[in-house]
């Protein structure tokens, strides 16, 4: 099962890339300004980048990790599905605190990424229409803002009884053997809604279904092809 969901991850992110090759971006090789310590992940996520960091040689590079991984930086409060459920209720979400010091991603070498082949679908989805180092600042379209949304809530089912947090954190909580076997264990278990028997790890929040698709009204016919080819890898 477990490599089951690394293969269905793997494909999910060959379906964004397809997708966003159609897209009008700034965003060429060399941009790294966005390229920061907030960006976000889950666990399955975080295993993919354990595998290749071990199987090349680089493990040496999660005790930096370790050891300079700034104080200051995002941590979330809720999963992306946490937060669908709380607008199905109705309820406002707690407050995130968001770190805008923007210290470089350790994975940063040049303005190049060092695990560009692996990264997380949090820098996968991150494209402006202008450049950022104008201005400091991205202009990400609305309807990319949905699909990235969906996209994310997928991953996110995908991985329900794993952890969503900061990339950082999630890289340091996985690093231990221990962890580590005890998340791929959990990752091979028959019973793949079980939530139940999560670690209980601060600053980390668990991962849930999909309550439902946060999606607008005025975006909804337009993603359908999208839920559709979606719908058939996560099922």
């Amino acid at each position: 099962m477990q490599k089951l969901r690394l293969d269905v991850l793997d494909d999910i992110y060959h379906l964004y890339d397809d997708f966003s090759k159609g897209l009008t971006v700034a965003c060429k090789r060399g941009c790294a300004l966005c390229c920061t310590q907030n960006v976000t992940m889950t666990t399955l996520e975080g295993h993919r980048i354990l595998q290749y960091l071990i199987s090349t040689g680089q493990r040496d590079l999660l005790q930096v990790i370790r050891d300079t991984t700034p104080r200051k930086r995002f941590k979330p409060v809720l999963s992306t599905n946490d937060f669908a459920a709380f607008c199905l209720r109705g309820e406002d979400p707690p407050e995130e605190g968001y770190d805008s010091s923007g210290i470089a991603c350790m994975f940063l070498l040049h303005d190049e990424c060092l695990i560009y082949g692996q990264r997380p679908f949090g820098c996968r989805c991150f494209f402006s229409v202008r450049e950022c180092a104008k201005d400091a600042s991205a202009v990400v379209d609305p309807f990319l803002i949905t699909v990235n949304t969906v996209f994310l809530q997928f991953i996110e089912h995908i991985d329900r009884g794993g952890l969503f947090g900061n990339m950082n954190d999630v890289l340091m909580f996985l690093e231990p053997d221990m962890h580590r076997k005890h998340y791929e264990t959990q990752m091979t278990s028959d019973n793949t809604d079980d939530t139940s028997n999560i670690y209980d790890s601060p600053g980390l929040a668990q991962n849930k279904p999909i309550p439902a698709l946060l999606i607008p009204p005025k975006h909804r016919e337009r993603l359908q092809p999208i839920l559709k080819k979606l719908g058939e890898l996560a099922t």
